[in-house]
């Protein structure tokens, strides 16, 4: 099964952590991979469409592409509000998590 481009492209970018495009299309050549430059662009709009990848102008003529940082660290703030909703919405139930006792 081949790998697709795009994965290709992907992991050649994240190894370099950040290049341009003349660097990039070198380096698939060298791997003997040769796409029209169409195909080229097409793909490497559709990683930053995604999210993965940040392209940036440096001339006129040239890029530098790197790879998208995401930010995966939960903001300490937004997480204490979180929970202060939670014990807040929980404390609109009086008596549940309680058992109550049924005397006859």
């Amino acid at each position: 099964m081949a790998i697709p481009l795009r994965n290709t492209i992907y992991e050649k970018i994240k190894i370099a952590g950040s290049l341009t495009d003349s660097e990039l299309s070198k380096s698939l050549i060298k791997a003997g991979i040769s796409i029209p430059e169409d195909e080229f662009n097409k793909t490497l709009l559709n990683l930053e469409i995604y999210g993965l990848i940040k392209v940036t102008w440096l001339t006129k003529d040239e890029r530098r592409i790197e790879i998208s940082e995401k930010e995966e660290d939960e903001d300490e703030i937004e997480k204490q509000n979180m929970e202060n909703l939670e014990k807040e919405y929980e404390s609109g139930f009086p008596g549940v998590g309680q058992e109550e006792e049924i005397q006859e």
